[in-house]
């Protein structure tokens, strides 16, 4: 007795463009189909729905002859389409532009809008003292940073201290 069957499924007397039916030695069965009836199993079969294009041609939607799930340019626009950022179209990654939204000035520029010479997130000085707020704060302008200086507001007291004319307490405030 044979493995594979090979006769008439539809009384036809015709066995092209039938489903095979195999039968393997141990007793079990499997269904082979042939989807677009060419006569090969779509296991095996290079176009399987007999569209005249290869299987793997189907799966290369810009006809690059890569397939689209390990092609970089799914697009065709000579390019990676995933990886670095090119937002402005210069054909370098965004990384390697010093002007990355084409203005005409490098973005270190406009990053600093008083023209210093000097970032303005490293450098700021809001009231243009010619020193960095966040380090040379002299609330009361007399040469002293304040974190040195024990009287901001020129009282002659200590800021911490208040001296009253309270006898019975001369520390109330």
């Amino acid at each position: 007795m044979s493995d594979i069957d090979t006769g008439d499924t539809t009384g036809t007397d015709d066995t092209t463009g039938n489903d095979v039916h195999v039968e393997y030695t141990d007793g079990t069965s499997a269904d082979v189909y042939d989807s677009n009836h060419d006569g090969v199993a779509d296991q095996v079969d290079t176009d399987s729905n007999g569209d005249g294009h290869t299987d793997t041609w189907a799966y290369d939607s810009n006809h690059d002859g890569k397939i689209d799930q390990v092609d970089w340019d799914t697009n065709g626009d000579g390019n990676p389409d995933h990886g670095a950022m090119d937002t402005n179209g210069d054909g370098h990654a965004d990384f390697y532009s010093a002007d990355t939204n084409n203005d005409g000035s490098p973005d270190a520029y406009a990053a600093d809008t008083n023209h210093d010479g000097t970032i303005d997130t490293y450098a700021a000085d809001t009231n243009n003292d010619g020193r960095v707020d966040a380090v040379a704060v002299d609330k009361n302008e007399d040469g002293q940073v304040d974190v040195v200086a024990t009287d901001t507001d020129n009282d002659g007291n200590v800021d911490t201290v208040h001296y009253t004319n309270d006898s019975a307490n001369p520390y109330a405030s």
